[in-house]
């Protein structure tokens, strides 16, 4: 009952949205009604049966066909979006242009044959209806399966959001038609009147030029234009001052060469480690993000002609390095807890924290700031120009979300706001991180008391708080344990309620700032622990973790129905996770990691690390611009799916790196001079030492910068 309230209340408001902010939407939807021409259209079909062979042809190849592999679970076929719309020829006055539509064609037809057929055939049974009860059910369930986890990310257009849910199974079904005419009018003269007993209705309908220009759009020309004359100006004002007249850098104005290339690619690429370093997380966080981003990659097994294929691969147990991808977004819980907690104790006293409260939360916002904004912006507008395809109309409503929720993206309140409609939907991860570290000077300012009993009473109070809580009110609502489900709707439910919800999600953050405050403890002390000692503890370690990797694929398991369990691992297994992962950056920093230290220090990691926020930002409009301009259904295969991954990590760091040193470097710098103005005095360590330093410091100890940068670079 409860979900199916939420299910009304969603689609209620996603209609009224529609309807209250038209002029947000991506596609001219008064265009579609205004080429409409009854006498036009008549006269085009009959010049194009009668006349044009070539022609007919054209709209033929382009359109309807039913689609291959349907017992794979493929109900889809795009036909030729680019061919179809691409038909253009004149006809005495008028232009005969192609428009690409989508019908969704009922497998459960009511066939109407006229008496005169019948007559012919008196002794024949006509059959209407053919069902396959079970393979229809299972194609039915795959199909629904596929629309609530396209519009959980923001994926699917309006009218399938809105519009009824049948229970039968419908084939979606490319045509191409002449722009005056309805797709019943073209149906009918190209396919002998094929309307009169095939049910259908229509989708949705593309024409060349449907995106209208909007304010977004000139913002975005203005302000990316700005941005690259200042990155052409400073760079040329760096180069100059530093390879022709020889100056020493420390006589160049910081700010004029704040958006130099040169100079922040220099800097970026520069890797330099103190005593106190914590080596480890780099590879930890960049293993992680690659992890975040296959993880994404499976959304694409959604343009597969082979559906069935590749969800009873994600169910078997061989999947599981990919099926338990959902859990590294605690991984970086966990980083984000430690970082706050490490960076911060032995650096300030609790009153300094108080004092400097607003710099410590503005700093943070600032920092996160440049690189989420140029992506929103970028989203609104030439993401929408640049880019288009036969799907193109389930990436209209993340293109919307973000046009209509900008702001409380850039605020952060997403997960609460508007959580069926987010701006950039993987983005939910910064609105959890940022509420916590809203929350986290309430304990910061008992562990920088200097009193350790005090520093433990307060970490124990926030654990134990987020773990009771969240426990209590995962089985009071009683969730599933993942993000696979044959129930849709307990899908969309488990999603809203839990995957995104502060409070559900806060224990691993607390269990990282406990991390946090072990290793300042330890800090230039020496461990000594046993050889047995240490391969039980990293027994234990190793177990704990791969336990949780087990245990998040048992949602994926089509017998798996057992609620006790599914509550128990909402409560414990995320912070299971980050105690195991805890024990081991522990380990590692103490001298006992080993091979996987060696591992996780490797300097291949160094980079990527590096620049995991820009990263995470990026990576997910990439994967679903992919997915929405494509134009024909691909085959999966765990080798295609590995190609693909690598495909998206290797676009996705390069994009990052050019963002990072052209946007988020430059801002960084920028953000550093404005604050600096309100330090405290040299004897006070300035809040923003402790949120998120630039890499442009090159005096600073290089690895604490990315321990501060990186706080905020903890996504999935």
């Amino acid at each position: 009952m409860a979900a199916n309230v939420l299910i009304r209340y969603c689609e209620g408001t996603v209609f009224n949205v529609v309807n209250q902010n038209a002029a947000n939407y991506p596609f001219n939807r008064t265009l579609y009604e205004d080429v409409l021409n009854p006498e036009l259209c008549q006269k085009q079909l009959t010049y194009i049966t009668m006349n044009s062979t070539l022609l007919l042809l054209k709209f033929y190849d382009a359109g309807i066909r039913i689609p291959r592999s349907i017992l794979l679970g493929n109900i889809v076929d795009l036909g030729n979006y680019k061919q179809c719309i691409n038909i253009n020829e004149a006809l005495e006055g008028s232009d005969i242009q192609g428009k690409y539509c989508m019908i969704k064609v009922p497998t459960n037809q009511s066939l109407q044959i006229s008496s005169f057929l019948l007559s012919k055939w008196h002794n024949t049974e006509v059959t209407t209806s053919h069902s396959h009860s079970d393979t229809l059910s299972r194609l039915s369930a795959y199909d629904k399966l596929e629309n609530y986890v396209k519009t959980m990310f923001g994926l699917h257009e309006f009218k399938t959001r809105i519009g009824s849910q049948s229970p039968d199974l419908k084939l979606n079904v490319a045509v191409c038609i002449p722009a005056s005419c309805t797709t019943r009018e073209a149906l009918s003269a190209f396919y002998f009147n094929i309307t009169r007993f095939l049910q259908y209705e229509d989708d949705f309908c593309r024409l060349p030029g449907d995106k209208p220009w909007v304010p977004a759009d000139y913002a975005a020309i203005i302000l990316f234009s700005i941005i690259g004359l200042l990155v052409l100006f400073s760079t040329s004002y760096d180069l100059l001052h530093l390879l022709i007249l020889k100056k020493d850098s420390k006589e160049i104005r910081t700010i004029y060469r704040s958006f130099s290339v040169y100079t922040n690619t220099r800097r970026l690429l520069t890797f330099k480690y103190g005593p106190d370093s914590l080596e480890c997380i780099d590879g930890i966080r960049a293993l992680a993000m690659a992890w975040v981003i296959s993880g994404h990659t499976i959304l694409l097994v959604f343009n597969s002609i082979n559906l069935r294929d590749a969800i009873e691969w994600a169910q078997s147990i061989k999947a599981i390095w990919i099926t338990a991808a959902p859990i590294t977004v605690d991984t970086f819980f966990m980083l984000s807890g430690l970082l706050v907690v490490y960076t911060t104790a032995g650096k300030l006293s609790s009153m300094q924290l108080i004092q400097n409260l607003p710099l410590f939360y503005l700093h943070r916002l600032l920092r996160m700031f440049p690189i989420l904004a140029a992506m929103i912006l970028y989203e609104v507008s030439f993401q929408n120009r640049v880019f288009d395809g036969p799907l193109w109309n389930t990436q209209a409503m993340s293109i919307f979300a973000c046009r209509q929720y900008w702001w409380s993206a850039l605020l952060h309140i997403q997960n609460y706001y508007n959580p069926t409609d987010m701006c950039i939907a993987s983005t939910w991860y910064l609105s959890v991180d940022v509420q916590l570290h809203l929350l986290s000077p309430i304990f910061l300012f008992w562990i920088l008391s200097g009193r350790k009993n005090i520093a433990w009473i307060a970490l124990a109070t926030g654990l134990l708080t987020s773990l009771v809580t969240a426990t209590i009110y995962n089985f009071i609502q009683n969730f599933q344990s993942g993000l696979f489900s044959q129930n849709p709707l307990q899908l969309r439910r488990y999603f809203v309620y839990y995957y995104i919800n502060t409070l559900t999600r806060a224990s691993p953050f607390f269990v990282g700032m406990a991390y946090g405050y072990i290793l300042h403890l330890w800090k230039g002390k020496p461990l000594k622990i046993s050889k047995f000692l240490t391969l039980a503890v990293w027994g234990c370690v190793l177990l704990i973790l791969a336990g949780v990797m087990y245990c998040v694929r048992l949602n994926f398991d089509v017998n798996w129905d057992n609620q006790l369990a599914d509550n128990i691992l909402n409560s414990f297994m995320r912070p299971a996770w980050a105690l195991g992962l805890g024990c081991l950056i522990f380990a590692c920093v103490k001298g006992y990691g080993g091979p996987i230290n060696w591992l996780l220090c490797l300097s291949l990691w160094k980079l990527p690390a590096r620049l995991s926020y820009a990263m995470y930002i990026i990576h997910f409009p990439i994967i679903m611009t992919a997915y929405a301009s494509s134009n024909i259904r691909t085959f999966f295969s765990v080798q295609n799916l590995i190609l693909q991954i690598a495909a998206f990590l290797m676009i996705t760091v390069m994009i990052a790196f050019m963002v990072t040193v052209t946007i988020d470097a430059p801002f960084a710098t920028l953000i550093k001079l404005l604050l600096s103005k309100e330090k405290m005095s040299s004897k006070k360590t300035p809040v923003s030492e402790i949120s998120k330093d630039t890499q442009q410091s090159d005096n600073k100890n290089q690895n604490e910068m990315d321990l501060r940068e990186n706080e905020i670079s903890k996504e999935i």
